[in-house]
């Protein structure tokens, strides 16, 4: 980010994004880098699962606070809300059927300056059963690594 050298997690953030096609991981990297600025005090949680690469924004180390997911997959990168059900979407941008989470699939990073897509992140933020906290310093850190994987190029 910038001029700011990376921190160890962020180069095994890169690692794990070179395992994907190069247009997947600039989406996933450009996409975790936007909601960094907009929730500059979130802890960046990274899990290089079996399925996907996720980096989960929370507003502490707690995962089960977790507001915001970017998740890639071989061919696709998704924006979850992760207390998605609730959220107004007039414009019905979201998909899913279960009884909590829901999801954008995302086609560019200037998909997060789309106002109906800014507006419900805003709104998973505003309505978090957790705050984020203004005067905290965010962090960024791997908090799992799947010895087996998925492909991650197909």
């Amino acid at each position: 980010m910038g001029d700011v050298p990376m921190t160890a997690d962020e180069e095994r953030f890169e690692s794990f994004l070179r395992e994907f096609d190069p247009a997947i991981a600039e989406l996933g990297r450009a996409s975790v880098a936007r909601l960094r600025v907009r929730l500059p005090t979130a802890d960046v949680m990274i899990y290089d699962n079996y399925n996907f690469l996720v980096a989960g924004f929370a507003p502490n180390e707690r995962p089960s606070d977790a507001v915001l997911s970017v998740a890639l997959a071989a061919r696709v990168v998704n924006l979850f809300f992760l207390w998605g059900v609730g959220l107004p979407d007039p414009t019905g941008l979201l998909r899913g059927s279960g009884i909590r989470v829901r999801n954008i699939r995302l086609a560019s990073p200037a998909d997060f300056d789309r106002p109906d897509i800014g507006a419900l992140v805003d709104a998973a933020i505003a309505t978090a059963r957790v705050p984020f906290d203004p005067a905290r310093s965010g962090r960024f850190y791997v908090k799992s690594v799947s010895a087996k994987k998925r492909p991650r190029r197909l």
